[in-house]
């Protein structure tokens, strides 16, 4: 059951006394943290020398995560395959993936590792207690006592091997003769490695590195931490091991525990189990010494400070389309400790450039360099770093880039930065700061957040987290020079900066080419003994990889049953409030005084062909001036008054399998003080922007940052593209999402900008008679979340929204007709080394009734069948199959290296799931899983959405607890009936691929190629 104490901080209070110890760990000091309702106490286990930070809080959503200090020497990536490696069993838990283990058997609201460039973090969050020992019990003995030293395999899978795809006789198979090897293609595979080939195929992230290469040469950060492909297969086994015993010590740790949990029990645990108890690294560690190895050799890696150095000017190729040339200007801040000049540089850069009406951005758009500028500060790493980023840059302007910028900068200097828009984004920061919404568990991100500091010195564990002062004080900067001289330093009088430029060069020139070259050569310089080795190796890592786990190895694994989970959390129901001027979805939820509103308007007055022109309007609302105040004025308002502001789409799948609404819908969040602003500033923006008289070249930069945005997701997330595309083959509701956000929207887009003189006039017509008709009160639904006194101030204030009637015979409520969809087979080609597949359909249209059965077979299938054939044995780094309530069934595959073999292996999945036969204990775990994912903790706004979609959609608003009752009562026998219907819908559910056009090729699926981005 749910555990939680009466008092979680007073009973620290009690027990962790400064200056006394408990279970082995000095208690240093206390804080108060108000920014985090908290109690911060700071304790080294002295010992071992382990580090901790408990934060003593009354949530019930508590967390643990360990990290290490992780410096990388080289770019082969070895702390991110030890990442992925260490939870592929230990000596407690011998089971090939207690990660995975975990993810289907545990209450878990956040379960994963991370590896930052010079860090490796390790954090589980849980609403259940004694579910929270069992995370921290397999996470400890993964890092501390990982199965890597007598499991070379592991470093195989995850890492890199070799493969020899040998030519098909007619028998299918490679004889395995001299020729034979000969003959067979060399290629390298494994987890990380296919996973670093798609996040290197991000121009962006490669920029980022060269970045930092330029701005950090003599130290960790001018490594890539995550892996260069080109480099990985240079890692070693034993330099693989010796870096885990350097590293994964509990003299390099970081502990962080937080929530209302009981410490003293924590502590203890911590200590007993792990922290007083030699480790496999200590051993290899002692044997090393034992051996004659000098100690000094066996330190972490240094993280040291990189002296100020100045790059004028880098070129780095890379094999991508000429759209993804980029520009990139980094600029070293300071030292990550010191908070103020740190958060004070994030304010002024977003003041000068997070937005299209910020005047540095204005200036550099208004030079016509490139598509987009874009910026973030880089805070987490011993050195922060701004960086500056042109997108879609013009051939060779990265000097005149910089020149631009540091004129602008100049003039601001000079003649000082506007009062106004600093101030309106310290407000904006603040605002959500107050909302803490991470969107993630919040214990894991703050763990994370206090290491941007801590890490770097112990005195500072607590240093990132407590901001309040930092704040204030900058609002009393506002007074004086502060931040002009800051920007003066930063910009202009800058020793330590750097300038790169990405160019894209021809896909024969780049990293495929050189790699396939590399192997060819590899290949004829091994022996027939060594090509057999290569297959020889492979076979054994197959039979482990399908090897089943020993009764007695799961039998190690902590697990909880049904009865450990509590009763769902009751929520109030939702209520139609027709007292107000507008039918109002009204939300009684605690939301730390915000308050949130919501408009959705009925987009079922808009023609089909138009909706791609709904989308540009959302865009271009708050962009462009309105009647009351110029662009630059509105764009100070907002960020000062609201937390929030968005114009977007959704679209409700309908009762009728054929039932299709979409709504605009308009989102606003602000202080419950700001009450008045809530209620009208969206009305003004939607009412009364100037549409008619956009500015051209206004218009045409935001189309162009829209083109950027979609061309980055299609590399970054193709699956999801894949997904939506897939869907659209068989659904009206997708086939609607792909004309107002997909690749249609995207076609729609690339040739509005092609034509864009021509057209103009059109648009801005266009999206004046869209304004017109959709933001009308027929159809209009409200959405309020709030208290009482901030919904009945808000009515007084909004009245009618200015919404009038309105009049649905005028505004044509029947316009949309949704042409039938059909299956259209596509491969779209991107910028890549690597694929993203899906296959999705309507399971209506099967006359499957998708039960909360369902929802348990779809997490035995991902983190069971599918984790083991197409991740493990596969090398993509993910895939899954989704039961989306009862209208989206879809398998998925991410960063895949290849197309066919994850085709065929989902063909199989209904089978497996035929012949399913899990344990008791197993299967409770499945179940488990499910229900807490349901169960789950969620912020006030993404509940207020998920309830509003509930009500539009015509959901039964009692199907979430109908859902979860039907996943408590899943049996086995339930699951292993559903196997047919798995192997229909792989069967007739259509396929959408996003990849690399080798990759593409290499498929016989017969797909319709299509180059997407030109």
């Amino acid at each position: 059951m749910l555990t939680t104490s009466t008092d979680p901080r007073a009973a620290a209070a009690a027990l962790l006394v400064p200056g006394t110890t408990c279970h082995g760990f000095a208690v240093e000091r206390c804080e108060t943290v108000p920014e985090l309702d908290s109690d911060a106490y700071v304790l080294h286990h002295t010992a071992s020398g382990a580090r901790l930070l408990y934060l003593a809080c009354d949530d019930e959503n508590k967390a643990f995560a360990i990290g290490f200090k992780t410096p990388p020497a080289d770019s082969t990536g070895v702390f991110h395959i030890l990442e992925h490696s260490v939870l592929c069993g230990s000596a407690k838990f011998p089971v090939k993936e207690p990660f995975v283990d975990l993810i289907k058997s545990s209450m878990q609201t956040f379960l994963n590792a991370m590896t930052y460039p010079d860090k490796t973090i390790y954090p589980v969050a849980t609403t259940n207690e004694q579910d929270l020992y069992n995370l921290m019990d397999v996470y400890l003995d993964a890092v501390f006592n990982p199965a890597i030293y007598t499991k070379p395999t592991i470093f195989e899978q995850e890492g890199w091997h070799y493969e020899l795809d040998l030519p098909q006789g007619p028998e299918g198979e490679g004889d395995g003769s001299p020729a034979s090897l000969r003959e067979g293609t060399l290629r390298y595979n494994g987890v990380v490695f296919n996973e670093m080939k798609g996040a290197l195929s991000d121009p962006m992230s490669v920029l980022d590195d060269a970045v930092n290469a330029a701005l950090y040469p003599d130290t960790a950060y001018a490594h890539e931490s995550g892996g260069d492909p080109r480099a990985i297969p240079a890692l070693t086994y034993e330099q693989f091991l010796d870096t885990h015993a350097r590293h994964y010590n509990p003299s390099n740790s970081y502990i962080t525990l937080y929530g209302d949990l009981d410490v003293d029990r924590a502590l203890a645990f911590l200590d007993e189990r792990y922290l007083s108890q030699p480790s496999a690294a200590s051993r290899r560690m002692d044997a090393a010494v034992a051996a004659g190895e000098d100690p000094s050799t066996l330190a972490p890696n240094p993280l040291d400070v990189q002296e100020p150095v100045a790059c004028e000017y880098k070129r780095v190729e890379m094999a991508t389309t000429p759209e993804n040339a980029l520009v990139g200007l980094g600029l070293v801040l300071g030292s990550a400790l010191d908070r103020k000049r740190t958060i004070a540089a994030d304010i002024l850069f977003e003041a000068l450039l997070g937005s299209n009406e910020a005047p540095v951005k204005k200036a550099i758009l208004a030079a016509g360099l490139g598509g987009n500028v874009v910026s973030y500060t880089a805070a987490e790493c011993l050195q922060p770093y701004e960086l500056i980023m042109l997108q879609n840059a013009q051939p060779g302007v990265a000097r005149e880039l910089r020149r631009v910028f540091q004129d602008a900068c100049h003039d601001l200097c000079e003649h000082g930065i506007p009062r106004e828009r600093l101030e309106a984004i310290i407000s904006s920061n603040e605002y959500d700061l107050r909302q803490r919404d991470y969107g993630i568990a919040d214990g894991v991100a703050i763990a994370c957040d206090a290491l941007s500091t801590w890490l770097y010195d112990d005195d500072a564990a607590t240093l990132a987290l407590k901001y309040g002062p930092v704040y204030e004080e900058l609002r009393g900067e506002l007074d004086g020079s502060y931040f002009e001289d800051l920007l003066r330093e930063l910009v202009l009088q800058n020793d330590h900066m750097a300038l790169v430029e990405l160019v894209p060069v021809d896909a024969a020139e780049g990293a495929e080419g050189a790699e396939a070259a590399e192997l060819a050569a590899k290949r004829d310089a091994m022996t027939d003994a060594e090509l057999a080795d290569v297959v020889e190796r492979t076979a054994a890592l197959r039979a482990a990889q399908e090897a089943e786990d020993t009764p007695e190895a799961k039998a190690t694994l902590p697990r909880l049953r049904v009865s450990d989970i509590g009763e769902a959390r009751p929520e109030p129901p939702l209520v139609v409030d027709t007292t107000a001027p507008i039918p109002c979805l009204r939300h009684d939820i605690p939301t730390n005084r915000l308050a949130y509103a919501m408009q959705y308007f009925d987009l079922s007055c808009v023609a089909f062909e138009d909706l791609p022109y709904v989308t540009l309007l959302c865009r271009l609302l708050k962009q462009l001036p309105t009647r009351e105040h110029s662009a630059e004025e509105l764009d100070n308002l907002l960020a000062g008054k609201l937390g929030f502001l968005s114009f977007t789409t959704e679209v409700m799948t309908q009762p009728d399998v054929d039932g299709v609404r979409p709504y605009l819908l308009v989102s606003a969040g602000a202080l419950s003080e700001k009450i008045d602003a809530l209620a009208s500033l969206p009305r003004e923006v939607w009412s009364s922007t100037l549409l008619l008289d956009a500015d051209a070249d206004r218009v045409r930069d935001v189309l162009t940052q829209i083109r950027i945005g979609l061309e980055q997701g299609f590399i970054n997330n193709g699956h999801s593209a894949a997904l939506g595309r897939a869907m659209s083959y068989s659904s009206p509701s997708a086939v609607v999402r792909e004309q107002l956000s997909g690749v249609d929207f995207y076609l729609f887009l690339r040739d509005l900008l092609e034509h864009f003189d021509e057209r103009l006039d059109d648009l801005r017509a266009k999206l004046a008679a869209l304004a017109d008709r959709i933001f009308v009160a027929d159809g209009c639904m409200a959405s309020f979340t709030g208290s009482d006194e901030d919904f009945d101030a808000y009515w007084d204030a909004a009245g009618d929204l200015g919404l009038g009637a309105g009049d649905g015979a005028n505004a044509g409520r029947n316009a949309l007709v949704v042409p039938a969809p059909c299956d259209r087979h596509e491969a779209f080609v991107i910028p890549s080394d690597i694929c993203f597949a899906a296959s999705a359909c309507d399971p209506r249209r099967l006359g499957l009734d998708v039960t909360g059965a369902w929802a348990v077979a779809a997490n035995a299938l991902s983190y069971d069948y599918l984790w083991n054939e197409i991740r493990v044995k596969g090398g993509a780094y993910g895939c899954g199959f989704r039961a989306a309530g009862e209208r989206q069934t879809a398998f998925y595959t991410y960063r895949d290296p290849a197309i066919d073999p994850s085709i065929e292996r989902v063909a199989r999945a209904g089978e497996w799931l035929g012949s399913f036969e899990p344990d008791e204990a197993a299967f409770e775990g499945f179940i488990v899983s499910c229900v807490s994912g349901m169960d789950a903790p969620v912020k006030p706004y993404a509940l207020t959405k998920r309830r509003n979609t509930t009500y539009l959609a015509g959901l039964d608003p009692h199907a979430r607890e109908e859902r979860r009752a039907q996943m408590l009562a899943a049996t086995p026998g339930e699951l292993r009936s559903l196997g047919a219907d798995v192997t229909r819908i792989a069967a007739v559910s259509p396929t959408c691929v996003f990849g690399g056009r080798d990759v593409i090729a290499k498929s016989n699926a017969g797909f319709t190629v299509i180059d997407l981005l030109g």
